[in-house]
């Protein structure tokens, strides 16, 4: 029976890969990578030899429905995206829908993510939290951050780190400059680091400090009584 499986892969540390994602990698009759070098170079560090293909946002949609008829005449395909867990901020969602309505068996194991460690080192709430992902870069920003202006529950942000003073500046304006923030980047690589404080005191680190690497940016939820959370935590 034809089976598609979303296997993570590594954000930067090679040892987060699992054992069962490399057999399955290793018996897959074909992988689908979202970069076929970045997959390549993984493949032979790790000593994998499956046959990869091409998957990405600039042909996902032109080959759908032929990747569908092949899967459904192999017994097991693997997906991957360059890292991380496919789907998340990266291609996966047309495939794996596209498999659900044909009846095509579908797994996602278990493995790396950027945004989970991010969230949980912040310090801020995770029993409620809100995935933003990636903010427009341009029309409709303003606009989005007004939808999540309301919002309570911790939220999580993907940014690059060209855009990290502006999107703080942004959320300054929208949340208010006091909102607690968390900014981590090269998550599981060789100089993470995680900025905890307000945004003013965030901004005022990335004047001294230029935003390198990959970052996750994790904001307070607005508090119902207009407290901070930490003042709601302590009068429990």
């Amino acid at each position: 029976m034809a089976k598609l499986v979303l296997v993570p892969t590594p954000i930067g540390n090679l040892e987060d890969i699992t054992l069962r994602a490399q057999r399955i990698l290793q018996t897959a009759d074909f992988v689908l990578a979202e970069d076929t070098r970045t997959t390549g170079n993984l493949f032979r560090l790790l000593g994998i030899t499956a046959k990869v293909q091409a998957y990405h946002k600039f042909n996902e949609h032109k080959m759908l429905a032929s990747l569908v008829d092949r899967i459904q005449a192999a017994n097991l395909v693997a997906l991957v995206s360059d890292a991380g867990t496919p789907g998340i901020s990266d291609p996966g969602f047309l495939l794996i829908r596209a498999c659900v309505e044909q009846g095509i068996e579908t797994e996602c194991l278990p493995g790396a993510t950027a945004f989970v460690p991010a969230l949980v080192n912040s310090g801020l709430p995770c029993d409620r939290f809100y995935f933003e992902g990636f903010l427009p870069a341009k029309k409709g920003r303003k606009t989005r951050l007004e939808l999540l202006k309301e919002q309570e529950a911790t939220m999580v942000f993907y940014e690059s780190p060209y855009r990290v003073v502006r999107t703080l500046k942004d959320f300054g304006e929208v949340f208010g400059a006091e909102r607690r923030v968390s900014v981590s980047r090269e998550i599981t690589k060789k100089f993470e680091e995680t900025v905890r404080g307000t945004i003013t005191e965030l901004l005022a680190h990335f004047a001294q400090k230029e935003p390198k690497g990959e970052f996750v940016m994790v904001v307070e939820g607005k508090a119902k009584t207009g407290k901070t959370h930490s003042e709601d935590d302590e009068s429990e």
